[in-house]
């Protein structure tokens, strides 16, 4: 019995942090109320490696792990999109590094252009975009020389992962979710995007029951 509580009350304060650490804009509705379809990108990826590696390994691991958060926010989109029927679809991200391609926009050169420039060149109303910064390579797999202790405290800290959604036509930040990535966020980069994602569901703005509950809060 006790036992159950306290997971009750662990639970609760991991939500109430996951929420805390949700930024979503006051005109968040009247920004997005036109959205249909939002493109993921891949994520800017800044490594801190103990590893003696060259500038270009370097370069090339944090376009691979900035690839893989693209790849896993896509994965968890599609697996969910039934169950949560969002009120948005999102574009197949082959599609959007294609047309990326196809106007020279790279990994290593995307963060000149503006949010409304890649819109307009993906055709799509919103994006998905982020940061992460990583000590580990996380699409390998996190560390498994830990205790049980470290995995319950959320000890090692491996870094830190922001997803954000900017709107097309204004180009402003509309939604923003940061969190702390350690032992406990998950095995792998599409574990710890399906774990934070689900703690950050209830928040998600594009989520149909929720864009259902903020109309009949406003009625």
């Amino acid at each position: 019995m006790k036992k159950n509580i306290f997971l009750t009350f662990l639970m609760i304060g991991i939500l109430c942090h996951a929420q805390k650490n949700i930024y979503e804009s006051d005109k968040f509705d009247l920004f997005s109320k036109e959205h249909k379809v939002l493109a993921i990108l891949p994520f800017l990826t800044n490594l801190d490696l103990k590893d003696d590696i060259s500038k270009e390994d370097l370069i090339a691991r944090e376009k691979k792990e900035g690839y893989a958060v693209q790849n896993a926010l896509e994965t968890y989109f599609s697996k969910r999109k039934k169950k949560k029927k969002f009120t948005v679809e999102f574009q197949n991200t082959k599609n959007t590094n294609a047309l990326l391609a196809q106007h020279k926009i790279t990994y290593e050169n995307i963060d000149i252009y503006t949010i409304k420039e890649l819109s307009e060149i993906l055709g799509v109303d919103g994006i998905i975009s982020g940061n992460i910064d990583l000590n580990i390579l996380l699409s390998k797999g996190v560390p498994d020389d830990f205790s049980f202790l470290d995995y319950f405290l959320g000890d090692a800290n491996y870094g830190r992962i922001g997803i954000k959604i900017s709107d097309a036509t204004t180009g402003k930040l509309i939604w923003k979710y940061e969190k702390e990535i350690n032992k406990k966020s998950g095995k792998n980069t599409d574990d710890m995007i399906d774990r934070m994602m689900k703690l950050a569901s209830r928040k998600f703005p594009y989520d149909r029951e929720k864009r259902k509950d903020r109309k009949k809060g406003k009625g």
